[in-house]
């Protein structure tokens, strides 16, 4: 279905019964990505997926974005849908969103699972991303699927799993190029590091153990500044680890939404 909020349409599949649990996917991906986790999720919780603005059947207008702008999409969608509570599990962008969100609304959130995120920009954030939006602006998504494929996943699993490497990469490739620009701009002015000291629900941060873009290192930052959270690392996986190992990625996350739902009852 799309629901219009913010002054944008944003696309959203609702599946299964049970208390929410909301999934935020990467920058050029979409809500399928999450497809081997919603079926999973949905025998237990009412699962939301949403397209990002700029993604996927949502709109794309003119950026640049902002994670704040992004988190007021999400906010927009929860109201719309009559969502007063939510677990949350944010993958990439979709953590950074998620973090951003439960500063800007505390309480909202019951859990988060932050995987292969970050909340501090680096140093060599503005040039990297810049690049990334030229490349796309002046010659297109295609030229941005190969290098992208080889950061999001290992090589031996690029290897020997060709048919997913063709399906992401199709995703890449169709993502909007105004979409895909808003948000690196968005990304690239990350910085919540600080502030996470605020967030006071339960927390587990994941994290590929050969992630280089939002390297281990990252995560242990995270897993440092919101209280009371858990770390785990996913061996054999890089950025998209919930694609890459989803057994490892999936035991992790229920055993994690078991723990917090227990200590709720």
């Amino acid at each position: 279905m799309n629901i219009e909020t913010n002054g944008i349409q944003i696309h959203c599949v609702i599946e299964g019964e049970g208390p929410w649990l909301t999934l935020s996917h990467s920058l050029a991906c979409d809500l399928s990505m999450w497809d081997a986790q919603a079926a999973l999720l949905a025998r237990r919780f009412k699962v939301l997926r949403f397209d990002t603005r700029g993604h996927g059947r949502s709109s794309a207008p003119a950026g640049p974005y902002t994670l704040e702008q992004m988190a007021e999409d999400l906010h927009g969608l929860f109201g719309a849908l009559g969502i007063r509570q939510t677990h949350f599990v944010g993958l990439s962008m979709g953590g950074m969103i998620g973090e951003t969100y439960a500063l800007e609304h505390p309480g909202v959130f019951r859990s988060m699972v932050l995987a292969d995120t970050t909340s501090r920009r680096p140093p060599e954030a503005a040039e990297m991303w810049g690049e990334r939006i030229r490349i796309a602006q002046t010659q297109g998504m295609e030229a941005l699927v190969a290098s992208t494929l080889a950061r999001w996943f290992t090589e031996p699993f690029r290897k020997a799993r060709p048919e997913v490497m063709a399906r992401i990469g199709e995703v890449i490739r169709n993502t909007p190029v105004a979409g895909f620009c808003g948000c690196c701009a968005a990304i690239a002015q990350v910085d919540v590091l600080e502030r996470l000291k605020e967030i006071a629900c339960p927390a587990l941060v994941m994290v590929g153990d050969q992630d280089h873009g939002t390297p281990p290192e990252m995560a242990v930052q995270i897993q440092r500044n919101l209280r009371g959270s858990e770390l785990i690392t996913i061996a054999s996986a890089a950025h998209i680890s919930n694609v890459e190992q989803p057994e490892a990625f999936n035991a992790a996350m229920l055993a994690f939404l078991e723990r917090v739902s227990a200590a709720a009852a």
